[in-house]
């Protein structure tokens, strides 16, 4: 399934906005949102991503059209996520970023490098 340019715009929108936007581990929505482990391609070498870097990372390239993956969600059970898989450069793993959207919000699940390549 193709991503709408609504929703796209919408989670962009959201990803920029300080209250627009949460990461938030619990057993019914699992996350692995760990931006100060992956080096940000937009600064120096050695410099990690901070909050509110990633974020903006995440609209920059959602703003930019890069791909993005409609996915169901195992947790909750039948929800809908959005993937983007971004190439950082530098001989760095790829990037996984998992969304998902909720009512007024942008939920952070995946932040880190791919395990899969």
């Amino acid at each position: 399934m193709s991503l709408n340019e609504e929703v796209r715009r919408q989670l962009a929108l959201l990803a920029r906005r300080s209250n627009g936007r949460f990461s938030d581990h619990s057993a019914a929505t699992p996350t692995k949102w760990q931006p100060e482990k992956v080096r940000n391609p937009l600064k120096s070498e050695g410099i990690y991503f901070s909050d509110d870097e990633a974020w903006q990372f995440v609209a920059l390239k959602l703003e930019q059209g890069h791909h993005v993956e409609v996915i169901t969600l195992d947790k909750p059970r039948g929800k809908t996520g959005y993937v983007m898989k971004i190439e950082l450069g530098f001989e760095l793993p790829l990037l996984y970023v998992k969304l998902q959207l909720t009512p007024g919000k942008v939920f952070g699940r995946s932040f880190h490098y791919s395990e899969f390549q």
